[in-house]
C-alpha cells in the first residue's frame, strides 16, 4: 500500500484557473479558489497555494473535443502543465476534463472553475493507486 498523497488540481483557462485540493486517503476533492490572473501574477498566486497546501503532486485537466481530438486549448493546457512541472518540480498528472464544467454548472456550483478542478481531481483520485 502506498502512503497517502495530497494533490492540487487545476482547471486551466486563458483568463481563469480553477483550483481544488484533495488526497488519496479520502479520495475526495474540495474546490479552493479561482485564480483570475495571467502571466507572472498567475504563477505567484499558484506558488502561494502550493506553499500553503504542500501537495505531493499536481493535476491538470486537459480539454479535448467530445471525440477526444485535441484543439487549441488542449495545447495551452498541456503547456500550462509543463510550466507547473518546470517551476515547482512536482509531478504533474494530466486528466481528460471533458464535461467537467458542464457537470459543475449542473451541480449549481457558485465557483464553476474551482468546482471543475474538484471534479477533475476526483476523477484522477478514482484511478490513482
Amino acid at each position: 500500500m502506498t502512503a497517502p498523497g495530497s494533490f492540487l488540481a487545476f482547471d486551466y483557462g486563458t483568463r481563469r484557473v480553477g483550483v481544488a485540493v484533495g488526497n488519496t486517503l479520502l479520495r475526495s476533492a474540495t474546490a479552493l479558489t479561482t485564480v483570475a490572473a495571467s502571466g507572472a501574477e498567475r504563477f505567484e498566486r499558484i506558488a502561494r497555494l502550493i506553499a500553503e497546501w504542500r501537495p505531493d503532486g499536481l493535476v491538470v485537466g486537459i480539454p479535448c473535443h467530445p471525440d477526444g481530438a485535441p484543439h487549441d486549448n488542449t495545447l495551452r493546457a498541456r503547456r500550462f502543465a509543463r510550466q507547473l512541472q518546470g517551476r515547482f518540480g512536482l509531478p504533474v498528472h494530466e486528466v481528460d476534463e471533458r464535461y467537467s464544467s458542464t457537470e459543475a454548472i449542473t451541480d449549481g456550483a457558485a465557483d464553476v472553475d474551482a468546482a471543475s478542478a474538484a471534479i477533475i481531481l476526483e476523477q484522477f483520485l478514482r484511478h490513482h493507486p
